[in-house]
């Protein structure tokens, strides 16, 4: 086989995070992958989309949590625009909503960012046949999330409700990333969790909830 044959044959592969010290190490990896590339990479969602048109990659290396727009519509947008291409997502998270989320916006696999380098190339050549990898924390996350009453917020994180307390109290998104001592696009995260796990479009229509449910002290 020819050097020309053996590059076309590799799986071309985009890494979307906006850690650089986690897309340098997912591109070492590739590097160590013979029938694998890194063709680029992007810290944002719409780096990623920008990424996606100019460079065509066979799969998407998704981080969830993005600032502008999050992993999640990303994927949806990218999965919408070019639907051949395979999209990975790669998480610290394993809320149940999330998975969920992921998987419905496209999202072939979800996997946790702590996954061994060969369940990852695994999951990367199996998403090129068409077979989804899920990992154990996503699938035990979708199974909570399937057998939990419906109350409303009953499936919210401790954070979430730390987050939604100081919602209560009027608190901006900035303000509640200093009082948490977290950044803001996890403020932005949380509070988009908690608008979807409450089913509602807005701050006010949540903190309604909370109230009217006694979700928060």
């Amino acid at each position: 086989m020819s050097q020309l044959d053996n590059d076309a044959s590799r799986i071309r592969v985009l890494i979307v995070d906006d850690h650089e010290m986690v897309r340098s190490g997912l591109s070492a990896f590739l590097c160590a992958a013979s029938d694998m590339e890194q063709v680029g990479d992007a810290g944002s969602g719409e780096d990623a989309i920008s990424c996606c048109e100019q460079l065509q990659p066979d799969v998407v290396l998704m981080d969830m949590l993005l600032p502008g727009i999050d992993g999640v519509e990303t994927t949806r947008i990218i999965r919408e625009r070019w639907p051949q291409m395979r999209v990975i997502a790669l998480s610290s998270f394993t809320d149940g909503d999330l998975v969920s989320r992921a998987l419905q916006a496209g999202a072939m696999s979800y996997l946790m960012k702590s996954v061994a380098s060969t369940d990852l190339a695994s999951a990367i050549r199996s998403a090129m046949c068409g077979r989804p990898t899920l990992s154990p924390e996503a699938t035990q996350a979708l199974i909570n999330q399937a057998i939990r009453p419906s109350t409303p917020g009953h499936d919210l994180s401790r954070r979430e409700r730390d987050v939604l307390a100081l919602m209560k109290e009027g608190c901006s998104n900035r303000v509640i990333a200093d009082q948490l001592i977290i950044s803001r696009s996890t403020v932005d995260f949380h509070v988009s969790n908690i608008l979807s796990k409450l089913g509602v479009s807005s701050r006010t229509e949540a903190v309604a909830i909370a109230i009217q449910h006694h979700l928060v002290e």
